[in-house]
């Protein structure tokens, strides 16, 4: 009851600041500000207009969002996998983390817009550019928050697995893996908010010819601010419910692993 209570409450929250929003934007009459019904309707006719069998997804939903969402999984997931497993490895030795830590933290700290030119010098505009814009990016807080969490795991218990004589697969998967995951979790939430920063990111670059961002970059140079609109509230919308997916999916994997540990 309890939960159910304060998921009401944050969505009483919206709904009044939806409210406050169209109550001011009918008062006002302003072009630069137009109420949130025209902008759900106007979202609602350009993306979700198509027929039942595209699952009503109209034609520039297929030829822009869905492209998008493309390549932002595939830069995720790129990131995801190389930050775990190079985190896992830097993390469980003491040498490799004294080294990697000084460089780790530098390139952590280097704001991942500011290296999406130099791949475009490189690798020239188009996808292989935005795909190593998104991993890139990414990658730095999955890595790093892994292998901090991998540095993590109660000494003791790698003692007395040391005695029981577990192989380094059976460490990994009894006791590496279950400690580190939230802080595995944690990394892969901020990865995946720069990872939808850097698809729009690159996709304002001129070249484009598809996505999210173009279709951001096309309105404005229209003045059609009421589709600006609309792609802010996609990109809103698109940042929440993939967070709440993967808070899903971590609440399933770490209640799981707490739930398979046995002492040793």
């Amino acid at each position: 009851m309890t939960g159910t209570r304060h998921a009401l409450l944050r969505w009483l929250v919206l709904v009044v600041c939806a409210g406050v929003w169209q109550l001011a934007a009918v008062n006002h009459h302003s072009v630069f500000f137009p109420p949130p019904s025209r902008i759900l309707r106007h979202a609602g006719d350009l993306w979700f207009s198509g027929p039942a069998r595209h699952a009503f997804l109209s034609d520039a939903a297929i030829g822009d969002v869905l492209p998008s969402l493309g390549r932002m999984t595939a830069g995720f997931a790129l990131a995801a996998l190389t930050g775990i497993t190079l985190g896992l490895l830097i993390g469980r030795s003491r040498r490799a983390y004294a080294l990697c830590d000084p460089v780790l933290q530098f390139a952590r700290a280097v704001p991942p817009p500011a290296l999406v030119p130099v791949f475009v010098v490189v690798l020239d505009f188009g996808t292989p550019m935005q795909l190593t814009s998104i991993a890139s990016g990414a990658l730095w807080p999955v890595l790093v928050d892994t292998a901090e969490g991998a540095r993590a795991v109660d000494p003791l218990r790698l003692d007395v697995a040391a005695v029981l004589r577990l192989t380094a697969a059976e460490r990994l998967r009894l006791l590496i893996l279950p400690s580190a995951l939230p802080r595995v979790f944690a990394g892969l939430r901020l990865s995946l908010s720069l990872s939808l920063i850097l698809m729009v990111f690159s996709e304002l670059l001129p070249g484009t010819a598809d996505g999210i961002g173009f279709t951001l970059t096309d309105a404005q140079s229209r003045s059609d601010l009421l589709t600006v609109w609309a792609v802010l509230v996609l990109l809103g919308a698109l940042g929440y419910l993939l967070n709440t997916g993967l808070l899903a999916v971590e609440k399933r994997l770490v209640g799981r692993a707490r739930a398979g540990w046995r002492p040793i």
